[in-house]
C-alpha cells in the first residue's frame, strides 16, 4: 500500500475552524487539545496597497490522519468537513503531482 498524506492549500483557507471542530469531535479531544489547529498570520499591508492575511491549518502530534475513518474507506474528518475544500487526502504520489500544480501556499503532511 502506498503511503498516504494530507495536502493543504492554505491559499484558500478561510479560517472557519471547521477542521478543528471536526477533528476534536472525531478524536474525542478536550478543550485545549488540538489534532489540527488554525494559525493566523496577518493581516499586513504590501507596498502596492494590497493586504495579506493567512489562515494555516497545522496538524499537531495528536493527528493520526483519522486512521479509524480511513480504515473504513472515509476521508479524514478535517478533509471531509473543510468548507473551503483546501485539504486533500491521498497517496504521496498523487499529492506530489497536485502540489506541483498549485501555488506557493501549499504543504504536505505525512503521518
Amino acid at each position: 500500500m502506498s503511503k498516504q498524506g494530507l495536502l493543504i492549500d492554505y491559499e484558500y483557507c478561510s479560517g472557519c475552524h471547521s477542521c478543528e471542530v471536526a477533528c476534536r469531535k472525531e478524536l474525542g479531544l478536550s478543550v485545549g487539545e488540538w489534532g489540527i489547529k488554525i494559525a493566523t498570520i496577518g493581516p499586513w499591508q504590501h507596498d502596492d496597497e494590497s493586504w495579506e492575511w493567512n489562515h494555516i491549518p497545522i496538524p499537531t502530534k495528536l493527528c493520526d490522519l483519522c486512521a479509524d475513518r480511513v480504515a473504513q474507506g472515509k476521508k479524514p474528518a478535517c478533509v471531509h468537513h473543510c468548507l473551503a475544500f483546501c485539504m486533500e487526502y491521498g497517496t504521496v504520489e498523487e499529492l506530489s503531482k497536485k502540489m506541483e500544480e498549485k501555488g506557493t501556499k501549499v504543504f504536505m503532511v505525512l503521518p
